[in-house]
């Protein structure tokens, strides 16, 4: 009996982990940790890039767009690397199922690299104009695409390396690769803006990052160029039993279709979200809502990425002792149960004066509702100039929390705060105006005192950095708890010959459309209801249905055989 079948289903101890199951784990982790470092430094740099990428002159010489459309582009930008996944998930699964899992990845890292190290030349928009968007989301679609083909390469390799019952630790630490490919990219940002300074980083620095790329490019790609087939792959080869049309049978046939729409709705777009608020819109919600400093906010996610992420190994290996689905479903419960009170004590630290004004002083929009739009703008092209517009705009961006009421029909919009006079929103002085009128009432000054300010990466050892790393490191344990099973609970769905393409799918639907897109759609819903807390019902609801589909109809898998098709096909 091979090490790969020692421990089975009966409960035989599993062997001790080989040097070339190290040496395996070890060149899957690196490689898939230099692809989510490329893939994240674009989220983290996104309005850098704005302005330089998204900045044409018109015909009188001044910048086409302003600060919030060149962000929302570069925003859009990064989100069309999401929304291009599951396409590369199709077109590298197919591959990996039909030549092998080792040459679709070496590919896809090729593919990755080149377009970030491209990013690092790419002249900006003051030199080429509009070109340079255009490239640039090129680059970031080619990304998407490669990432596509990545993970589900990188998660199938390891598994199939693993022997039975020790599944889910050893693929765990691909698992880490997400985490630690944003750590490391907040890292290099955060040292090299420490280097250079702020001015000389907007200027020419932010190119680092993406240039020393190249580097990481070259170890991972001679690491891969050592490395052999999967055992289970070799074993269909050998056998003659691979598939000839991977996609049609995937997702063609009811029987395995419906495994993968489960596999979705019940396990993977609970996984997402919770990823996603853990450690993306957390990231957001810190800056844009809390008003807290890039670099603090970036420290602080940091200490708690580094505090957390030895929970991926440690629910890893506990999911091949109590299975993956209590774990999975039970971090999606968790969150879904504790966000509001979490966000609301991140609040509370992070921006004291904030939080008070929040709870103390009421700001109503008094209008015609019929006059306000539903304000998701993701390209940043529409155009909203309606009095009831503008103000929503100016109260959102000073993170007030208020209210609509109705007026008469044909009523202009206008701000009342505390009951006061009305602000009218059509007024040229209205910006003015409503700063003033808002300092006076107690709402933070931009010059607020009280918001949290960290002077070095280590002054963490004062109660609002240490408060508030405790909290965001809370929330990394969510992500730890659904995402550390996760490949192992996918792999173990599907039989080999069409294992690439079918996991790969899900996982990137869940994780590029629903994850993906929750930092747009979050904001949209608070500033639809005047209610910064709001946001959090997507991921809350969500999380919410996976707990229930998955519990109801996604069956346990920890005790298949995966090298065994006749029982790794079991439904």
């Amino acid at each position: 009996m091979s090490a790969h079948t020692a421990a089975t289903t009966t409960g035989a101890k599993a062997p001790p982990m080989t040097k070339e199951e190290r040496k395996v784990i070890l060149a899957s982790s690196l490689g898939t940790v230099f692809e989510w470092y490329d893939f994240y430094l674009f989220g983290s740099l996104a309005a850098v890039i704005g302005a330089n990428f998204f900045n044409p002159l018109g015909a009188d010489g001044q910048p086409m767009f302003n600060e919030a459309t060149r962000n929302i582009f570069a925003l859009l930008a990064f989100a069309a690397g999401f929304l291009v996944r599951p396409f590369g998930a199709l077109v590298f699964g197919r591959l990996g199922d039909l030549v092998g899992r080792k040459y679709t990845f070496l590919v896809t890292i090729l593919i990755m690299g080149g377009s970030t190290f491209i990013v690092g030349i790419l002249p900006t928009s003051a030199s080429i104009g509009i070109s340079a968007a255009v490239i640039l989301i090129i680059l970031r679609m080619l990304q998407g695409l490669a990432l596509g083909g990545e993970y589900g390469g990188a998660a199938t390799y390891v598994a199939e390396h693993a022997p039975n019952g020790r599944r889910g630790f050893y693929t765990s630490f691909i698992q880490i690769t997400a985490t630690a490919g944003l750590f490391l990219s907040l890292l290099v940002i955060l040292f090299t803006q420490l280097a250079l300074g702020d001015a000389a980083f907007r200027a020419w620095g932010w190119r680092i990052p993406f240039l020393v790329s190249i580097a990481l490019l070259g170890i991972s790609v001679w690491i891969r160029l050592q490395m052999e087939e999967s055992p289970a792959f070799k074993k269909m080869k050998a056998e003659g039993t691979g598939s000839k049309a991977p996609l049609s049978e995937a997702f063609g046939q009811w029987k395995n279709a419906k495994v993968a729409l489960l596999a979705l709705l019940g396990l993977v777009m609970g996984q997402a979200v919770v990823w996603y608020t853990g450690q993306f819109y957390a990231l957001f919600f810190m800056g844009s809502v809390l008003k807290v400093d890039g670099f603090t906010t970036n420290m602080l996610i940091a200490w708690s990425l580094l505090l957390g992420s030895g929970g991926f190994v440690l629910f890893g290996w506990l999911s091949d002792k109590i299975g993956r689905k209590p774990i999975i479903l039970g971090g999606c419960l968790l969150a879904a149960l504790t966000y509001f009170p979490l966000f609301k004590l991140l609040s509370a630290e992070a921006n004291p004066a904030l939080h008070k004004a929040h709870s103390e002083i009421s700001v109503q929009i008094v209008t015609d509702k019929s006059t306000c739009s539903f304000q998701f703008n993701p390209t940043g092209t529409a155009k909203f100039t309606e009095p009831c517009d503008l103000a929503k705009a100016a109260l959102a961006r000073a993170s007030v929390n208020y209210t609509v009421e109705e007026a008469a029909p044909g009523t202009p919009a206008a701000v009342r705060i505390q009951g006061g006079q009305l602000l009218q929103a059509n007024s040229p002085s209205f910006a003015r105006d409503l700063g003033a009128a808002l300092t006076a009432a107690g709402y933070p000054a931009a010059s607020n005192p009280t918001v949290v300010k960290m002077a070095n990466p280590f002054d963490i050892f004062r109660e609002q950095p240490a408060v508030l790393i405790g909290v965001l490191t809370i929330l990394v344990i969510y992500v730890t708890m659904v995402y550390g099973p996760i490949a192992a609970a996918l792999v173990e769905l599907f039989p080999t010959r069409i294992r690439y393409t079918s996991m790969s799918l899900p996982y990137h639907i869940g994780n590029g459309w629903f994850g993906g897109l929750l930092p747009a759609t979050s904001f949209a819903m608070i500033a639809q209801t005047g209610d910064v807390y709001y946001g959090l019902w997507y991921p809350i609801v969500i999380a919410g249905l996976t707990v229930v589909i998955g519990a109801f109809f996604v069956p346990e898998t920890k005790n298949r055989d995966i090298f065994n098709d006749a029982s790794s096909a079991q439904r």
